[in-house]
């Protein structure tokens, strides 16, 4: 006899799938470790050396930091790889910045005009766009920008390399584009040894270089919502309100601080005219924001321009761009929660706004994940090794933030501490909470809520 329905008991549930097809994060994570595989590989070859063939350690660690569009290197970009190598790095550093997964989605649009539902939340997990509808014209505008500032940047530092240094026309649009895409993917590889410091004074290459590694870092949603509704700037949402200023906050603060802490150093700014130490300060500031290119004397600084710079580097820039760190957004995010419970208010907001309690949770598991990311492999490289506490928190901030500044420490530490970088600029790319979400074993959706208590604070 067939039961009524109300009698029958529920239909078991199927289990959720753990494979990749439903995990679009676990994906962005394979796809990355693909490439960094393979860069290895490349950099390997004979081919891509001028001398001595590199070691293992150090292909891995160049192609991670190239992919991971960090800066860090234990080599030098410009002398130790030959033509071949360089060009093995500077793909890496345009498909780490591009986003691996993005690239495929990409491919997949040029072949078939179309985007499966699979391809499209991928590429959701790699610009972070808002909708699956918005994908395609995300992607497409995505390579319409990248393929703009990084043109514009290349001829216009190629000019100048030719016209105020006499640099043949070939290096110089060579050269050009190198830092063009570097600057732009907020990478920080330079072919110079001494990266940008032979340009402190020099805005015609310092400004644009500038000026891509902002947009890159930026992130794309907001560059096209500027774009979109530039005329009106009061309906922007909350996410571009938050980044443009805390992001122009955090570049005018930076500048300033540059120039308080090293105006008298004879070593950096001291030696300077005023217009070149505004002009350094300023190049300091913006690559302090995970862009890793230098135009003063990093290990020359003082040690609290040390620390006021791990500040800027691990807040980073914006969500969804080429730059890494906690993010700006969730910076502010989390100086706005403070702010609410100084005042005793019972919501969080921003701009007339209320922050969603989710994105609070959010913003405070970053930015104590971040600060544990980078507390332990400090503690542990500090007592391994003979450098102080100071260099070793500078450099593996700016792993875990993928900037590439350096006190000068990184080629000199032994291999398991490379190894350990390594592992931090591949967790600092793709952000604790993603990387933690793509790890994940399943999904556990709770279908009941605790009683509700209270604990002491303070």
């Amino acid at each position: 006899m067939r039961l009524p329905a109300v009698l029958r008991p529920p239909a078991p549930r199927r289990p959720r799938s753990t494979s990749t097809a439903g995990r679009p994060g676990r994906l962005v994570v394979g796809g990355f470790a693909a490439t960094v595989a393979v860069g290895t590989v490349l950099l390997l070859l004979p081919v891509s050396a001028t001398g001595r063939a590199p070691t293992l350690v150090e292909a891995l660690f160049t192609a991670t930091s190239a992919v991971c569009v960090t800066g860090l290197a234990v080599v030098d970009t410009g002398t130790f790889w030959s033509p071949f190598g360089q060009v093995v790095v500077l793909t890496l550093i345009q498909l780490g910045g591009f986003g691996v997964m993005t690239a495929a989605s990409l491919l997949g649009l040029l072949l078939s005009r179309r985007l499966d539902l699979r391809t499209r939340l991928v590429a959701a997990a790699s610009t972070r766009s808002i909708g699956l509808g918005d994908v395609r014209s995300v992607l497409v505008g995505v390579v319409r920008v990248t393929a703009l500032v990084e043109g514009t940047v290349a001829l216009v530092v190629a000019a100048r390399l030719v016209v105020g240094y006499d640099v043949a026309p070939g290096t110089a649009l060579w050269h050009g584009v190198f830092h063009a895409v570097s600057a732009f993917n907020n990478a920080g590889f330079a072919l110079h040894p001494d990266s940008l410091m032979g340009f402190v004074g020099d805005p015609w290459v310092c400004v644009p270089l500038c000026v891509a590694v902002v947009l890159g870092g930026i992130g794309f949603p907001v560059l096209f919502e500027l774009y979109r509704r530039r005329v009106r700037p009061s309906r922007w949402s909350l996410h571009s309100k938050l980044t443009v200023v805390t992001t122009g906050t955090l570049l005018a603060g930076g500048t300033l601080f540059f120039l308080i802490t090293e105006w008298a150093n004879p070593r950096t700014l001291g030696g300077l005219g005023v217009g070149e130490r505004v002009l350094a300060a300023v190049t300091q500031s913006v690559m302090a924001r995970t862009a890793g290119f230098n135009s003063l004397d990093t290990s020359e600084m003082n040690s609290g321009t040390w620390l006021g710079t791990d500040v800027l580097m691990f807040v980073g820039g914006g969500s969804a761009g080429t730059a890494g760190g906690i993010k700006v957004v969730t910076f502010a995010v989390l100086a706005f929660v403070i702010w609410s419970e100084l005042r005793g208010d019972p919501d969080v907001t921003a701009f007339d706004r209320r922050v969603s309690p989710a994105t609070q949770r959010q913003a405070v598991s970053v930015a104590l994940l971040g600060v544990a990311a980078v507390l332990a492999p400090t503690l542990v490289i500090t007592a391994t090794s003979p450098f102080g506490l100071d260099r070793v928190l500078f450099e593996v901030t700016s792993a875990f933030s993928t900037t590439g500044l350096s006190t000068g420490i990184t080629a000199d530490l032994a291999a398991p501490h490379q190894l350990l970088l390594v592992g931090l600029m591949f967790l600092g790319r793709l952000g604790p909470i993603t990387l933690g979400t793509a790890l994940a074993l399943r999904a556990r959706p709770r279908l009941f809520r605790r009683p509700e208590s209270a604990a002491v604070i303070g």
